[in-house]
């Protein structure tokens, strides 16, 4: 099985999300960006890492790498997910 890799821009991608974060159903009222650019920044990164593998695939180890990763978010893992759900949603082109 062949797979295509996909050349990803993080500045594009960063770019959406602060723009486009403060919309999304899981964020909170009064919440920052500072929190969750990073969950977002981590969605990206993985995905790039992972291209070719499912979300249900890698979820468990990305949880288990969140604390590493989040750098300043204040986000626990379970909080966290779904921004770095959507951001690998994103590139996948699954936007359900």
């Amino acid at each position: 099985m062949q797979t295509t890799t996909r050349n990803i821009d993080p500045t594009v991608e960063r770019d959406y999300w602060r723009s486009n974060y403060a919309n999304r159903p899981y964020v909170s009222a009064g919440s920052s960006y500072d929190d969750y650019g990073p969950a977002y920044d981590y969605g990206v990164s993985s995905y790039s890492r992972h291209q070719g593998r499912s979300w249900d695939d890698v979820e468990g180890d990305l949880g288990r790498d969140w604390d590493r990763a989040k750098g300043s978010s204040k986000l626990t893992w379970e909080r966290a997910k779904a921004a770095v759900k959507d951001a690998w949603d994103r590139l996948t082109g699954d936007r359900r």
